[in-house]
C-alpha cells in the first residue's frame, strides 16, 4: 500500500515438534530395569544393597519376566524412590537419573518450558529422557567393561545410538540400538545381591568360640 511504513515480513511460523509415538509397555520398563541392575552393583553400595533397596528390583525383575509390565513399572517406581532417599548412597552420575525427580519449587514463570505447547513441552521430555538412556547406555557398558564383564561388541551399538540422535531424533532407530544394549545387559550383567546381615554384638559374641574362655 502506497505511503505504508516499512517493516519486515512476519515471521514464519516454528514448526511444531511431533510428539513421540508411545512406547510398548515392555520397552518402557526394559529401559529402566536393566540401568537399575547396573546401578546395584555400583562401588557407591560399598559391597552389596539393602534388601529394602533390592527387593523392588527383584519384584520388577519377576514381574517383567512373567510379562507382567504394570506391576513392573510400579515396583521400578518404587526403587526410584528409594534411590533418592538420603539413609542411601547417593549414585552417580548419569544413574542418578534413575532417581525420583524432586524438582525444587519455582514459580511457573520461571520454568524455560512455561510458554511452550504441550505437543512441544512432550518432545522436549523425549528428547530429554533419550539424552539419558544415551548417558546410561555409555556408561553401563564402559563400568561392566570394567568389571568383568564382556560388552566389547555393545560400544558399536552405543556409537549408533549416538549418531542416530544427533541426526535423526530420538525415533524407533535409535532406541532399537538402544534396548538392544539393554537387553545384552540384562542378559550378562550379574544379578545385584542382598548385604549380609550384621549379627548384633551380643549374638556374635555367643557365636565366637572363645567366647566365655577366661
Amino acid at each position: 500500500m502506497p505511503g505504508a511504513p516499512n517493516r519486515p515480513p512476519d515471521p514464519a511460523p516454528e514448526p511444531r515438534a511431533t510428539p513421540p509415538a508411545a512406547e510398548p509397555p515392555e520397552r518402557k520398563v526394559l529401559r529402566r530395569l536393566a540401568p537399575c541392575r547396573v546401578a546395584l552393583l555400583l562401588e557407591a553400595w560399598k559391597g552389596a544393597p539393602s534388601a529394602e533397596v533390592i527387593a523392588p528390583f527383584e519384584k520388577a525383575e519377576a514381574a517383567y519376566a512373567a510379562g507382567d509390565y504394570a506391576n513392573a513399572l510400579s515396583a521400578l517406581d518404587l526403587l526410584s524412590i528409594r534411590f533418592a532417599e538420603p539413609r542411601w548412597p547417593t549414585l552417580p552420575e548419569p544413574f542418578r537419573s534413575l532417581r525420583v525427580p524432586i524438582p525444587a519449587p519455582t514459580p511457573p514463570h520461571w520454568d524455560p518450558e512455561h510458554g511452550l505447547a504441550p505437543a512441544d513441552k512432550e518432545a522436549r521430555r523425549a528428547r530429554r529422557a533419550a539424552d539419558e538412556q544415551l548417558a546410561l547406555a555409555r556408561a553401563s557398558v564402559e563400568w561392566l567393561g570394567t568389571h568383568g564383564v564382556d560388552l566389547a561388541d555393545l560400544a558399536p551399538r552405543v556409537a549408533e545410538a549416538r549418531t542416530l540422535l544427533e541426526t535423526e531424533g530420538a525415533g524407533g532407530p535409535f532406541f532399537e540400538r538402544i534396548d538392544a544394549v539393554w537387553d545384552a545387559v540384562r542378559s550378562r550383567a550379574p544379578r545385584p545381591r542382598v548385604a549380609a546381615a550384621r549379627a548384633p554384638p551380643a549374638a556374635a559374641a555367643a557365636a565366637s568360640p572363645t567366647a566365655g574362655e577366661v
